[in-house]
């Protein structure tokens, strides 16, 4: 018998079963490698869901932070709109008694008013009559003070205030000059001659060439001529231009009168 056949059937049954086997063991590969391309695309897709959802939540983090950022903002500014509005209310309050407090004053001003204004009017007669009566000095000055003055009185552009304030002026002015020593150019009839008033007491003059002296006579109210002053003018004249330094002056004094 020839033994060769054996060999060759075994051969090819070794051979087919390897074959079976490694066809086996491809598909086995096959499923396996199917199984872990499923398992890491489902982790992919679940760490791309975790990142999306992780996203998802920073935003919502975000927009739940800037909300409550806003709140408190806008519970700082209401607080801070109550505090404004209950200070306006106190300052309005304020106001309110001020309004309250200065119509009063007005009503009074008013009442006052209808009692000063005769007043004023009384004091600048006073005043005017004065004038005419007391030493004739800045005559012009003087009288034209109370032309303006009673101007002024019929105005009603000017307050009652000012009214009052320049007639209490006027009758400074006028005390003023009883404690003055004062020297001015004027009138004695045609004479353009030059004055020295001492207070009220004494108004003399010189005119300008020097050649006459003279002095007011109170009692007859009228001018006298008397050059027995002259030298003793002359020196006054020059204490009162500051030419001289400040001494005694002699100068006329009206007789004393009997009561």
């Amino acid at each position: 018998m020839n033994p060769k056949p054996k060999y060759t059937i075994r051969s090819a049954l070794i051979a087919a079963c390897a074959g079976s086997a490694f066809i086996v063991a491809q598909s086995a590969f096959a499923a396996a490698t199917d199984t872990v391309v499923a398992a890491i695309s489902e982790q992919t897709k679940t760490e791309a869901a975790a990142v999306a959802s992780q996203k998802k939540i920073e935003q919502l983090d975000d927009e739940a932070s800037k909300a409550v950022a806003s709140y408190r903002q806008m519970i700082t500014e209401a607080q801070s709109l109550k505090e404004y509005n209950a200070q306006i209310a106190e300052q309005v309050k304020s106001q309110e008694a001020q309004i309250a407090d200065m119509t009063q004053q007005i009503s009074e001003i008013e009442t006052t008013s209808r009692e000063v204004l005769p007043l004023m009017n009384r004091m600048l007669e006073t005043l005017e009559s004065f004038i005419a009566l007391d030493t004739p000095f800045l005559t012009d000055e003087r009288t034209g003070r109370v032309s303006q003055l009673k101007a002024m009185m019929a105005r009603a552009d000017v307050s009652t205030s000012e009214k009052y304030r320049r007639l209490v002026e006027a009758y400074q002015i006028e005390v003023e000059y009883g404690r003055t020593l004062e020297v001015y150019q004027g009138k004695v009839g045609d004479k353009t001659v030059e004055f020295l008033r001492t207070g009220r007491v004494s108004l003399m003059y010189r005119t300008l060439d020097g050649k006459e002296t003279g002095y007011w006579d109170a009692s007859k109210k009228d001018w006298v001529v008397d050059n027995s002053y002259r030298e003793p003018l002359n020196k006054a004249l020059k204490v009162a231009k500051k030419q001289a330094a400040p001494d005694f002056i002699e100068v006329a004094l009206p007789a004393p009168r009997e009561v």
